[in-house]
């Protein structure tokens, strides 16, 4: 079958919007346009209606126990931020100490950075070969002034899926706040912010195949009550946590990108599961020196990251235009450093630039995975017939063979 090209292949980074998605937010451009906060009129009725229904979609995606718990925002940076900032000067009377992960998005980094040189204190626990962090680990990081733990659900270049359900457990039993950045995990995987015991919990629309420009933040109203200082003044829209007009169209297509996932996600992660151990075993069964970034199986169903040892990651995106993959987080690509993600699992510097990560998305085919596989299978083998130390070590392994065969047959 012809495959069309370009093929995307970076659905980490971003989902096109789904069809059903747009149709759904057409008509809040035009006809449609009020502000939802126009209480006067039956424009703006229309609209909060549609904004309402959209938060229900939402709360229902991740089993949030009211609507009035999602809090819209511009997207999961945002909400990343207000969880963090909004905690840490709501709760700033009861400690000033925050636990994380050092392989967080760079907008829960950032945000525990710019509350350190403010004073707060911050431990950020290391992770395994597998990108796991250790659950002991982060019980004896916790202290009397510890306000906050933040660690994401799964992450958005290696795939790994944290154990949320202990974490929460954990936070719960020691009285601490649990914000979870759980962008990559909403709508590919079961979200339950009940059964996880998740007070906080970021999410955005485009990582989802809604539009860019919108997300949101699960706060708890009971149990406990979550307080957050808002980070940005001006209307107190959103019960006082985010003000600002409400982008109405946006919102939809969140709400409505929420309820296709709600009833699609299953057969959908285990198509792409199936998807992307085809990709994997096709690369891996015609190509040495290939490592698996991340848990092999506790992984999101549809990331796979692999380093091709003896090839730079770059070269290699470079001979691939045909294919929309990347070498790490979109987030922090005009970085030339190796992702610290990869350096965080205790991977080589000259191994992590050798990194490639493929998203693997809802509108992926099989016919697209066959020809990513004999496309990438081709460059890297190009790339490394240019290598001098591809070839010495090549070299090498033969050379080692061939002395073990000579020895078995004079053995013999």
């Amino acid at each position: 079958m012809q495959v069309q090209t370009p093929i995307y292949m970076d659905n980490h980074a971003t989902t096109p919007v789904d069809p059903r998605v747009l149709e759904a937010m057409l008509p809040y451009f035009v006809e449609k346009f009020g502000n939802a906060a126009s209480r006067g009129h039956a424009f703006g009725w229309e609209s909060e209606a549609a904004v309402d229904t959209a938060r229900e979609q939402v709360a229902k995606l991740i089993h949030a126990s009211s609507p009035r718990e999602i809090v819209f925002t511009s997207g999961a940076t945002e909400s990343d931020n207000l969880a963090i900032k909004g905690v840490a000067e709501a709760y700033k009377d009861k400690g000033d100490h925050i636990v994380t992960c050092v392989t967080e998005h760079k907008a829960v980094l950032d945000s525990c950075k710019v509350l350190q040189k403010h004073g707060y204190h911050v431990t950020y626990l290391p992770v395994n070969s597998d990108g796991l962090i250790d659950l002991q680990r982060l019980g004896e990081a916790i202290t009397e002034k510890t306000i906050l733990i933040s660690i994401m659900q799964a992450n958005n270049e290696i795939g790994t899926i944290q154990p949320i359900k202990e974490i929460g457990r954990l936070a719960k039993e020691r009285g601490i706040l649990f914000h979870t950045d759980a962008t990559q995990a909403v709508g590919k995987i079961p979200v339950d912010v009940d059964e996880f015991g998740v007070d906080l919990l970021s999410v955005t629309a485009h990582k989802m195949y809604g539009p860019k420009g919108i997300g949101a933040l699960y706060v708890r109203s009971s149990k406990p009550r979550v307080k957050l200082s808002p980070i940005i003044d001006g209307g107190g829209h959103e019960r006082g946590m985010r003000s600002g007009t409400l982008n109405v169209p946006g919102i939809v297509g969140l709400g409505k990108a929420c309820e296709i996932a709600q009833k699609e996600m299953a057969a959908e992660a285990e198509r792409l599961v199936r998807l992307r151990e085809r990709l994997k075993d096709g690369i891996l069964g015609e190509l040495d020196e290939v490592t698996i970034n991340g848990h092999p199986t506790q992984r999101l169903p549809g990331n796979l990251n692999m380093s091709f040892a003896y090839v730079e990651g770059e070269s290699l995106l470079m001979a691939l235009k045909e294919i929309a993959v990347s070498t790490g987080s979109a987030c922090t690509s005009a970085s030339l450093e190796p992702s610290y993600v990869l350096r965080a699992l205790g991977v080589p510097d000259e191994l992590a630039h050798t990194s490639i990560r493929f998203g693997l998305g809802r509108f992926n085919t099989e016919d697209e995975v066959d020809f990513t596989i004999k496309r990438v299978v081709g460059e890297v083998r190009r790339l490394r017939a240019l290598s001098p130390v591809y070839k010495t070590i090549k070299a090498k392994v033969q050379n080692r063979r061939q002395a073990e065969i000579n020895l078995r047959q004079r053995v013999s």
